[in-house]
Order: structure tokens, then sequence, then C-alpha cells
């Protein structure tokens, strides 16, 4: 018997392969070693075994309804190497092909014509493994292995032996063709390849090649396991009324996982109670162990509590609890870092479910500024009382980074630029003479640290006009920023000219620079703190972010004291309202806000140089001792 068969060009003849009749042969049309029935061609060495030579050139198949798929002797594309969309290995020999870049070897597109047809009888010889009572060995590839029809872990069911030569669930091959959904009751679904990865309407998550329900007209997709989820279920948590799978038009957080909503998410929801669940989150684990943050297992407790023992947070919520610990906390709290770098603090800070409260004491956090309760989790500097909310602190990555417990951090020991000679003298690594503590601020003098004013004690040379303020004197080598998420420590520079980032003000004196972010801050803009005071405000100013520009205006245009003040060539693009404002908080107690508003008003009017400005505003400074000067 003999084939004339589309892919040679010589006549195939039919061979009975008893194993010692002819050597080893592969078949050319799925590249496997020839047994049983066969063509071939023994001039050419060309084979082709019983089924792959009977394969239909152009096959309709059912789980492809779109276009037929027509069979290729090699890869159509005519660049790089087709995939197979059902087991994922690569097309080197026959593949079926569609025009809308849909490819499967040979035997897995017969294969799964066998299952679309629901000719289980052929599956009937092939062993089931039930992962659950399989005492035998598994291999570290089966572990990973996924079905080849609804992509999800091979050992999460009954799975087929892999001696077939597919990966696929015992359930896969018994999917109905064809299903009704509440959720798109114009038509029928039907069970076929994802083609055009399209997302599904109710995880809203893509699904890699593999079956889903679709209905191709109306464009879409549901995942066999989503498809399959109840519309309606009762959760102990929840008693009062049954939670129905549907869109939600809310954005609301999850009872368990606490993340949000978005709109027309599907959820489980009572839209009595707004209570809503991920459908993944409705088969959370009961029990969860997380032993590098906590040393106890984690249950899920069936009942809403109103708030989080981890991150202090109030609200209903089903919580996970440490029966040990006597904790409830969020899922999500469960991995809260034990110790963190948070940029906002030089130290590490650690996690803690509570402080003991001193009486008539209250804590507010270091970056909302709210008040923290403290009979709840937050995380907690003790060499300083610095305190944060734990959502304050991990909300944004840029923010924090988890530290072990034996993770040192850059040397924080001070390195004091000054030798001490005597009381009054020093000698400054870097100037080359003695310097000499003076508080005579009769004449005007300028700091060659900071470039201010010298209006307090200050050291000075006896050889050379070098002044330095004795807080610049004093300062540290290295320093930490608040405001600087590398959390780098910053080396203090001098000899150069440099531009603030904060401020964009040239400065020959001294600045803290990053090595790693290249960023340069100047003295003025770097001494300030994150909650600074002002001689010229009762309250508490606090940081908060330019409409203009990305930048603290805290540190624009707040002094600490007024004699460091503030340049208007910092001002940027405020308005004249705005400007008038920040120069009446540190010219209030001078009594001069009514020079200021004039001064604002002629240079909006007639700009002024950089200099100018800046005499100005120095000038209106100078008026601490004379009160109702006029300009």
């Amino acid at each position: 018997m003999s084939l004339q068969h589309f892919s040679h060009e010589h006549p195939l003849v039919s061979t009975e392969s008893h194993g010692h009749e002819i050597e080893k042969v592969y078949c050319s049309g799925c590249g496997e070693l020839v047994s049983g029935s066969s063509f071939g061609c023994v001039e050419c060495g060309f084979y082709l075994d019983k089924q792959c030579a009977e394969a239909p050139a152009e096959m309709n198949h059912p789980f492809h309804r779109n276009h037929n798929l027509n069979l290729f002797t090699r890869n159509p594309y005519k660049t790089g190497t087709g995939t197979c969309d059902f087991c994922r290995k690569l097309c080197e020999n026959f593949v079926y092909h569609c025009s809308c870049n849909l490819d499967f070897h040979i035997k897995c597109a017969l294969f799964s014509h066998r299952i679309a047809e629901k000719r289980n009888a052929e599956f009937q010889d092939i062993s089931r493994i039930d992962p659950s009572i399989n005492t035998g060995y598994v291999t570290e590839e089966v572990k990973k292995a996924e079905c080849f029809a609804c992509w999800e872990p091979l050992l999460d069911s009954v799975y087929f032996s892999p001696n077939c030569g597919f990966y696929l669930h015992a359930k896969c091959v018994d999917l109905p063709a064809e299903i009704n959904h509440v959720f798109h009751q114009e038509h029928p679904l039907f069970l076929q390849f994802n083609s055009q990865r399209l997302f599904c309407k109710i995880c809203q998550k893509p699904q890699r090649p593999g079956f889903v329900y679709c209905c191709s007209p109306c464009k879409f997709v549901l995942h066999i396991q989503c498809a399959t989820i109840p519309t309606k279920i009762n959760q102990p948590f929840h008693r009062k009324h049954p939670l129905i799978l549907q869109f939600v038009n809310e954005r609301l957080p999850c009872q368990i996982c606490q993340k949000p909503s978005n709109l027309d998410d599907v959820m489980y929801f009572c839209s009595i109670c707004k209570f809503v669940l991920h459908t993944r989150c409705v088969s959370s684990p009961l029990i969860i162990e997380d032993k590098p943050h906590h040393e106890h297992p984690f249950i899920l407790f069936q009942r809403q509590v109103s708030f989080c023992d981890a991150c202090g947070t109030i609200g209903n919520y089903v919580p996970y609890i440490c029966s040990t610990c006597n904790l409830a906390v969020h899922k999500k709290c469960i991995s809260v870092p034990r110790i963190i770098k948070f940029y906002r603090h030089q130290h590490n800070i650690s996690h803690t479910y509570f402080i003991e409260q001193r009486e008539h004491e209250t804590w507010e956090c270091r970056f909302c500024f709210e008040e923290v309760n403290t009979e709840h989790g937050s995380y907690f500097c003790s060499k300083c009382n610095f305190i944060v909310h734990v959502n304050c602190a991990t909300k944004d990555p840029r923010r924090y980074y988890e530290v072990d417990s034996i993770e040192t951090m850059d040397s924080e020991e001070p390195v004091d630029l000054r030798e001490i000679v005597t009381a009054t003298w020093i000698k400054h690594s870097w100037h080359q003479h003695i310097l000499t503590l003076s508080g005579d601020i009769q004449d005007f003098k300028q700091c060659d640290g900071c470039l201010l004013p010298i209006v307090t004690s200050y050291y000075c040379c006896s050889q050379c006009d070098f002044f330095l303020h004795k807080t610049c004197a004093e300062l540290p080598v290295k320093k930490h920023f608040w405001f600087h998420y590398c959390q780098r420590l910053h080396k203090l520079t001098s000899g150069c000219i440099f531009q603030c980032d904060i401020c964009g003000y040239l400065t020959s004196g001294f600045a803290y620079i990053c090595d790693k972010c290249k960023t340069s801050y100047c003295l003025r803009c770097s001494l300030v703190s994150d909650i600074p005071r002002s001689q010229g405000h009762e309250h508490r100013l606090y940081p908060f972010l330019s409409e203009h520009k990305d930048q603290l205006v805290t540190l624009q245009l707040i002094p600490n004291v007024f004699s460091e003040n503030t340049h208007l060539s910092n001002l940027g693009l405020f308005t004249q309202k705005e400007i008038i404002h920040i120069l009446s908080l540190v010219s209030k107690e001078f009594n001069i806000i009514q020079n200021a508003k004039s001064v604002i008003s002629f240079a909006l009017i007639c700009p002024l140089n950089v200099r100018q400005l800046d005499a100005v505003i120095l000038f209106i400074g100078s008026a601490k001792e004379a009160k109702g000067v006029c300009i």
C-alpha cells in the first residue's frame, strides 16, 4: 500500500514495523520515534507515522471556529520560530497554522480535536494520577508543570500521566463545549483556543494560550475557572445577606486583602452593606505563615473586626489572627517588615504593635502629622522618639527599604572638621590658619560657609578675611537628609561653585553632596528641619510641594531664624499673594510688613536682578533693631 503525500515528491510506502525489520527512524511530521504502522520513502529517508500521514491538509477545529487550520511542513514565519499554542513548545516540524497567528504541532492539533469531539474512549487507557493521594516520586518538571488546557498548576487536580506526552487535567477533557453565563446572556459561550488573547471579563487578567469560554462576535471571554465560579455565595463573616457576583461601579476595598476595586470590576458584592470580596479572595488560605516577619502562623478569622493591630487602620475587615500574640491584622499586614530604613529619618525604625503611653502624651506621625494611636501598630525609633504610621512609611516603595536586624548602615559616627586648640581657638580642616571665636557683630560680616550675614557667635581668621558661624564650623562631615529618597549620607564639600537642587541658588560656600544622585544642597536648605519653627509665626511649619515645581516650599521660603533671610531669586513662579504671605511670616514680629509688600509690588513691576532683590531683603532683615523703617 502506498500514499502520495503533499509534503513529499515520491510516493510513501506502508511499512509495518516490528522493531527489528527497519532501523530506528523519526517521523518527519511530529519528530517522534516511529513505532507501529508508518509510511516512508526509503530512498529519501522520509517517514511519517500513520497518524501524521493521515492528518488532513485542512482542519475545521471545533476549538477555533473562526477559521480553518492549514497544515504546513515547516514554520510558516519568515523570521523566528513559531510556538505551539497548546503545549508552548517550539514548532520545528509539521504545524497547523491559522492566519490569526495560531499554531499547533500536528499531534497537539489532533489530540485537542479528539478532546473537542468527546472521544473520551481514547483516554481510558491513559493512567490518571491524583496528587492528593499519590505517594510516589514527583519530578521537579511535573511540580512546575501547568495544564495545557486551563494553565493552572498540574498538581492542583487529578491529571493524566505525563507519559501520554501532554500535561492535562482529567477534568479539562470533560469540559462542556458550550455554556450559558449570566454575564453574557445574549449568546452562548463556546470552549475555544484564546487566539485573540482577550482579557477575562471577571478577573480582568489576560489568558495565556489555552482554553477559554468565548463569544467571538462580542469579544467576550471568560477563563475556565472564572466561568465555573458560583454567582452567589454565603460567607460566615457576612451573615446578613448573600454576596452576589456582579459588576461594582464603586471603589471599595476588599474585606480580606484591603486592595480597592476598580470601577466596573466583577466582585462578590452586598449592595446593602457595601461589602465586597475579590473572587480570588473567597478562597484565601486559612493559615498563612511568614516566619521572617512573625514567628507564629496567622489564621483566617471568620468575623469582622474594626481595627488592625499591625497598621492601626480603623475600619471593618476580615482579619487574620495570631492567637499566641492576641493580634488581629489585615492579610496584607502579615508581611509588614520588622525593620525598615525610612527616608525621613537617619536611623532604622522598628515595627511595634504598641508603645507604652505616658500620661497626657500624644504621638504625631512625622510624615502626615496626624495623631498615631500607640495602642496599635506603628514604626518607631526609640533613640529619637521618631514615629510614623505604618501606611505612611510603606505606601511608596521609594520611601523605604527593608533591612535585616544585623544589617549596618553607613557609619553615623560624627567626624569633626575642627581641631580644638583652646576654648576659643580652633584649627578647621578647610582653612590654613587658626580661627578665633568672637561675638563682635557690629560690622557687616558674611559667613564663608552658608554665605549669610553673621549676627551670632562666629569664628574668624586674624590673618585673612575668613568667617564661619559657630554652627557652620561645627557641621558634621556626613549628614542624613529627610527630604532625599536616596537615603545615602551626604558629604559636606567646599571649594567649588554649587547650584542648590532645592532653591536653585548658586553658592561658593559649603554644600552637602550625594555621591550617588549628584545632587547638591546649600546650607540654608540642608539645615531646615522637617518640622521647623519660625520666630515670625506662632505655629509649627510643615513641608508641602509647590504646585509649580516638584520641590519643597518649606525649604525654599521658610528660614529657621529671621537672620537666615530668604533670597527672592528662589521664589520661582509664586504669585504676589503667596510671596507677601511668606514675607509676612518672617517679618511679622518686626512690624515691617507694609514695607515688604511695597518691595514685592515694586519687584513685580520693575524686574530687579538677583543681587538687587537679595540686597532689599537683607536690608529688611537688618531692620531687626529699627522697627518701622520705611524703604
